[in-house]
């Protein structure tokens, strides 16, 4: 079975990542702080790709040079499951504690097709 979003947990995902990490013996160096610094450095590669082009050539540029792109959020994706599995967090609930709380900083009514910051609406 080739797994992708709609056949796959995230607990599927932090599991690859484990055993990808325990067969290299790589723990040692996984601590929260140099993930957490990992994150930014992969977040920030990928952010490069886009560097210095309009909005609308970055549309452009995801279809030229896709496979270098998804390498950057695959970096990411990693970076974010091992930090959250170093630091025993669940990543499901944290994502749905914030997404309670920018609901609550952007009520519809306030925020709709508004890119203001939630104290300037």
């Amino acid at each position: 079975m080739i797994l992708n979003d709609t056949n796959t947990n995230l607990q599927k995902i932090k599991t690859i990542a484990q055993d990808l990490v325990i067969e290299r013996d790589w723990c040692q160096f996984h601590t929260p702080k140099d993930l957490s610094m990992n994150l930014s450095v992969e977040s920030n590669e990928l952010l490069e790709k886009f560097l210095w082009m309009t909005s609308q050539a970055s549309f452009e540029e995801i279809d030229k040079n896709r496979q270098e792109i998804e390498d950057e959020v695959g970096d990411i994706i990693f970076s974010i499951f091992r930090f959250c599995s170093v630091a025993n967090i669940d990543a499901t609930q944290a994502f749905l504690q914030k997404i309670e709380k920018i609901k609550q900083k952007y009520p519809i009514e306030k925020a709709k097709g508004s890119y203001a910051k939630y104290n300037k609406l």
